[in-house]
């Protein structure tokens, strides 16, 4: 029999990833602090040959496992190989901050790598208790993530915080679970879908589709379920407030695009006048509120919000939409690694790059870091030929085929906003005097700066050159 012919082939990856999870695990158990670099060598390695593994498993049609519970389709397969590249990429931007904060321990390789699986859970789940298994996986490790630093009360709050919310989420969002399988007698997706056409409990259905898009907003961070944003951003360690902003978005999608249109497409006028409204008071209260903010992170925590408003509104927008929202959800990822990386390089032992004022100058101290500071800005902002330009174009794009005239109207005018606070830290960056005239420490190892450049550049060739990330998205979309 061939290997390939396996039920379970379809998750290979999944376990190379548990494999290496526990491998690192108890290989840090037997490290000092000197030794640390051994774990953070040896879960890049595993999430490489976790990668490898994932392009050898691919196949172009859709395939199932443990009955049906498990998918690895075109959205999965895309959606897994960015994040392993993310999560890659932060390993690597963090090793000196870490240290220099004295979190520089195993548990952030394996929580990370344990929110890292929880997301693959999430992004190939076609079964909703599949889907709560993931997200609470995700969920758990992100909380203990936000508390690493214990000597941090900010941090402390910040996890304290997430967590009720969190909580109060997830049990709306197990209650709908409830209430549709109350109305459609099955947790299978693709069976939720063509029961919710005979059912004899309507209002049943949508009852439970209230209660899971309000988890699905909290989850992608969108009005009202937005205030934990701004205060995990804040108060996390800047290497973990960089993994809750980058990854996790990419996977949100997912889990939104497998439950709304794989199982619930048949009350697409219901859930589409929810997502409309809320993405609609997303991109007006993130916008607004982020103007009003000094402390950067507070900042691009409400900036977050405003983007996640363009993915809900993509998702109204047929297969076109759901190409948009996962072209977003990267772009948006890459864009938050640059910002949140260079917030990292400026930190160290006794200075956290907390405030737009702590980046005066930085022009004068090093212009090459200042303009992938810039890119990353003007991309967030949608200035052309940024990668950030092209996303929004997309989602409004799609909104116009769509015919919300309107809401695209309003899309763009919330971007103008927008610009302002990003161009206001370009202003700091380039215009503004230094504190002080000593030179920082730039605390990054050499090859974080040159994946930084790296990251930097591919908002810039891939705002050039947008159809080949685009296609990518429409061919997965195809394939799902």
């Amino acid at each position: 029999m061939n290997w390939t012919d396996l039920t379970i082939f379809p998750a290979a990856p999944d376990m190379v990833l548990t494999v290496v999870l526990f491998t690192v695990l108890l290989v840090d158990l037997w490290l000092n602090d000197r030794q640390r670099w051994i774990t953070c060598t040896l879960s890049v390695i595993g999430l490489i040959l976790t990668a490898a593994v994932q392009c050898l498993v691919w196949k172009e049609q859709p395939q199932y496992a443990f009955h049906d519970m498990f998918v690895l389709d075109g959205m999965a397969q895309l959606a897994k190989l960015c994040m392993y590249v993310l999560v890659i990429a932060l390993f690597i931007y963090s090793q000196t901050y870490l240290r220099a904060k004295h979190i520089y321990q195993g548990e952030f390789y394996t929580l990370t790598l344990f929110a890292l699986l929880g997301m693959n859970i999430m992004v190939s789940a076609s079964h909703f208790l599949t889907l709560y298994v993931g997200l609470e996986l995700l969920s758990l490790a992100l909380y203990a993530l936000i508390a690493l630093q214990r000597d941090s009360g900010r941090a402390a709050e910040a996890a304290l915080k997430y967590f009720v919310l969190g909580a109060l989420a997830s049990g709306l969002l197990l209650y709908g679970i409830s209430l549709i399988y109350g109305a459609t007698g099955t947790l299978q997706l693709q069976q939720v879908l063509a029961a919710s056409q005979e059912t004899t409990n309507p209002w049943l259905l949508k009852l439970g589709l209230v209660f899971i898009v309000a988890g699905i907003v909290f989850k992608l961070g969108g009005v009202p379920f937005h205030m934990w944003v701004p205060d995990v951003y804040q108060g996390a360690p800047t290497a973990v407030a960089a993994l809750v902003g980058t990854a996790p978005k990419i996977a949100a999608t997912v889990f939104a695009f497998r439950i709304l249109v794989y199982g619930l497409l048949t009350q697409w006028e219901s859930w589409r006048e929810l997502l409309l409204l809320l993405g609609i008071a997303s991109l007006f209260v993130g916008n607004l509120a982020a103007i009003m903010q000094t402390n950067i992170k507070r900042m691009l925590g409400f900036s977050t919000v405003a983007h996640m408003g363009f993915i809900m509104l993509a998702l109204l927008s047929g297969q076109s939409g759901c190409a948009a929202a996962m072209y977003y959800a990267i772009t948006y990822a890459l864009m938050a690694s640059v910002a949140f990386a260079i917030l990292v390089l400026l930190s160290g032992k006794d200075i956290e790059c907390q405030n737009i004022s702590d980046l005066a100058g930085l022009n004068q101290k090093n212009a090459w870091y200042a303009f992938l500071m810039l890119l990353a800005m003007f991309s967030m902002a949608g200035i052309p030929p940024l990668m950030g330009f092209y996303a929004k174009l997309a989602v409004i794009k799609a909104l116009l085929a769509s015919g919300y005239l309107w809401v695209s109207v309003y899309a763009v005018i919330m971007s103008l906003i927008g610009a302002f606070y990003y161009l206001r830290v370009v202003k700091t960056i380039y215009f503004d005097s230094p504190d002080s005239v000593a030179e920082p420490a730039f605390n990054m190892t050499f090859l974080g700066k040159i994946v930084l450049s790296v990251n930097g550049l591919l908002l810039l060739l891939w705002g050039i050159l947008p159809d080949g990330v685009m296609n990518w998205c429409v061919q997965a979309l195809l394939h799902s």
